[in-house]
């Protein structure tokens, strides 16, 4: 069989072929995926593109799950935050290629400083993309490390990040955090603070509740393992015109049928049963919700047989991360021009990042260009209890960001706010320092059941949307497996590092 052309520029990137098997289903089949994000949308495709037949169920009004925006006021949107579209993220690019096979939405951000209140920044920005070259650049550019805090770094620490062999390497950090394994690293505390928390924190947990080997492996797949670099892309517009939207369409095409504002309150051999009582019958279900939706349906499966009762244990065990918080602000005037479109922050209280959306977004630059201000938007990964302040009221967290706004970008302090919006949500994983072989994965005990999701165990160097992409195409081709129909071959960053035997 002829190797698939790679999707990016990484000569060491791994293609994993799917199963082996007839182009498309020859009977009838029927699936019910419970779950509108980007898992359960990657799985739908696949699926669907084999001829099985698929009821897609969403309890929002909106497809894109974690990734969603929705319409406001005067053309005005919000979303759920931020999302950074990096190159290695092949999966999900290829499933976004469907209704867009140039990716003409997605479009690059020229860099991403990150920055702390002593004036230090580190940049991204023309700096080698290909292993170890990335590595050498960025240390001799930034201003992080010095020689005699170089010479403190705990050597075969270090050289753990170059080691690295997947999947074996989650496990070998279980029992050990992302600051654990900061502080045996001995990293520079400047770099620390720049370089490794602000990148653990984009996993919306605090390092010290979050797994080590989970941050081994952003490294490797980010930086010292894959040749895409660290830049990224961002839609051109809102998620929902630029993404959610045209794959929609393109699943109804497929005949997929796409429910939206559902909500499935059981899952059974027979299908999932919706709130009001309906039975969507189905052969198989794809559970791809986020973990406090997956761990009720789960629950409520209610076979008391061993391996299903372990597998209900697994999935009650998930946690989910400390509520995350977005403030997006529409101002009476303009951000100065030299202010990056995205801007990682440390040191600044809660607030973790800093976009100015009229620089991408297609509509708040046009609210931007009628209006003579700046879409600004803030965003917190794992809020503290005193930032949120009393429940039902969100005033103390947004004087909090936007004090700290006023001190990332002084300009702003005297401007005015003509429109704001603000989300907390509480529904994204965290991945503890638990063992990772315990953590429920793609197939389950019951033939009928497939999950997918960020917060379901991967075996591949996949992380945040690029594993929610992967565990739905892997979910898909448990099924097709099942059917005798061939499955989608996925692609990932090298799984071995530089140094490994």
């Amino acid at each position: 069989m002829k190797r698939p052309a790679r999707p990016g520029r990484d000569r060491r990137a791994v293609h994993h072929p799917g199963p082996s098997g007839a182009e498309r289903l020859t009977g009838e089949a029927k699936v019910v995926v419970v779950g509108g994000g980007i898992a359960g949308l990657s799985a739908a495709t696949i699926l669907a593109e084999r001829g099985v037949r698929v009821t897609l169920v969403e309890a929002s009004p909106r497809l894109g799950g974690r990734v969603a925006a929705w319409p406001l006021e005067d053309g005005r949107t919000m979303s759920r935050g931020f999302h950074a579209f990096f190159r290695q993220y092949y999966n999900l690019r290829a499933v976004l290629g469907r209704p867009d096979p140039d990716l003409a939405r997605l479009i690059p951000i020229r860099d991403y400083p990150l920055q702390r209140p002593d004036g230090m920044r580190d940049s991204f920005n023309n700096i080698p993309r290909t292993p170890p070259f990335s590595v050498m650049g960025f240390v001799a550019r930034s201003p992080s490390f010095t020689l005699a805090s170089l010479a403190k770094v705990d050597v075969p620490a270090a050289l753990e990040l170059l080691r690295v062999r997947f999947p074996d390497t989650y496990s070998h950090y279980d029992g050990e955090s992302a600051a654990a394994f900061l502080d045996r690293l001995r990293f520079p505390a400047d770099a620390r603070d720049l370089a490794l928390e602000v990148f653990a924190r984009s996993f919306f947990a605090d390092p010290n509740d979050f797994a080590a080997g989970e941050l081994v492996a952003m490294f490797h797949t980010y930086f010292m393992g894959s040749a895409e670099g660290l830049l990224f892309d961002v839609p051109d517009d809102d998620y929902d015109t630029a993404l959610w939207q045209p794959l929609g369409h393109y699943l109804a095409r497929l005949g997929v049928e796409v429910r939206t504002g559902v909500r499935v309150s059981t899952i059974g051999p027979a299908g999932a049963r919706t709130d009001h009582g309906e039975l969507i019958e189905a052969d198989a279900v794809v559970l791809a919700t986020d973990p406090r939706a997956a761990r009720s349906l789960v629950a409520g499966i209610g076979d008391p047989s061993g391996p299903m009762d372990a597998f209900t244990r697994r999935v009650a065990e998930t946690v989910n991360a400390p509520p995350f918080a977005v403030v997006r602000l529409w101002l009476d005037a303009l951000v100065a021009p030299q202010r990056p479109a995205f801007l990682g922050t440390s040191g600044y209280g809660a607030l973790d990042n800093v976009s100015v959306l009229e620089r991408f977004e297609a509509g708040a630059a046009a609210w931007s260009r009628t209006h003579g201000g700046s879409v600004v938007e803030l965003h917190a990964y794992a809020c503290d209890p005193d930032v949120l302040g009393n429940e039902g009221s969100t005033d103390r967290l947004v004087q909090h960001l936007t004090s700290e706004l006023h001190r990332v970008f002084p300009e702003t302090a005297h401007m005015g706010t003509l429109h704001s919006e603000v989300l907390v949500q509480d529904d994204c994983t965290l991945i503890t320092p638990s063992p990772w072989n315990d953590r429920p994965g793609v197939e389950t005990p019951a033939s009928w059941l497939v999950l997918a999701g960020d917060w379901v165990r991967s075996d591949y160097p996949v992380a945040l949307m690029e594993r929610a992409a992967t565990t739905g195409i892997l979910a898909a081709n448990a099924l097709l497996q099942r059917w005798g129909v061939q499955g989608e071959g996925l692609w990932t960053v090298p799984t071995r590092g530089l140094l490994a035997r």
